[in-house]
């Protein structure tokens, strides 16, 4: 599956009944939880057990986790509830209809790929160990280009401030374009140079 070696298929179904009892979630959280994810199943191990690697100081296994959506998007509560399932790194295949893509929890975040069909997922261990094969899995997977002299969690938070940015200088641009006073439309634009330049100094 993924392109990975058949030495890291497993097919062990996790119920949500299993989910629910261990976490406990609010009725709100549960209902949410239900009305989105149908079946959940362990597909892959990625381990020295499985693959010829080394564990790493901090990944000792990574596991893929099957998740059949009822709908196209899937809330990131859902994945960071999942994330704290099983005390090791998982990659979360969200498959609706045709199209699979993949969530990741990292660095405190929800991090979710493009969706695309399931035989155009091909994943590449490269790596020494499952520190750096779980770093490039991740940079690959969610096409995150490593900024030269970062770490991949540094290069996940500069972009997600790079992206605000960006966001905020769009509506700017917006009310500038659409302001009829003068002064207010020079105040604008004096607040989005602000912003551009900061944008380029990141």
């Amino acid at each position: 599956m993924f392109g990975l070696p058949k030495s890291t298929e497993i097919n062990k179904l996790l119920p949500k009944k299993t989910i629910f009892e261990k976490f406990k979630p609010t009725p709100a959280d549960k209902k949410l939880f239900d009305e989105q994810i149908n079946r959940i199943s362990i597909v892959g191990e990625i381990s020295p057990q499985t693959v010829n690697t080394s564990p790493g100081d901090e990944v000792k296994a990574i596991f893929i986790l099957l998740i059949t959506m009822k709908m196209k998007s899937c809330d990131k509560k859902n994945i960071a509830i999942l994330s704290k399932l099983i005390d090791q790194k998982m990659l979360f295949a969200l498959q609706y209809e045709d199209e699979i893509q993949f969530a990741a929890y990292r660095t405190g975040r929800v991090l979710i790929s493009e969706s695309k069909p399931p035989e155009s997922w091909e994943f590449k261990l490269n790596g020494l160990d499952l520190d750096r094969l779980w770093d490039n899995l991740i940079a690959t997977i969610m096409g995150i280009s490593l900024i030269k002299g970062k770490v991949l969690d540094e290069t996940i938070v500069e972009n997600e401030e790079k992206e605000k940015l960006m966001k905020q200088i769009a509506v700017l641009e917006k009310k500038a374009m659409n302001e009829k006073q003068p002064r207010r439309k020079w105040e604008i634009v004096e607040e989005l140079n602000k912003l551009k330049i900061q944008l380029k100094g990141e």
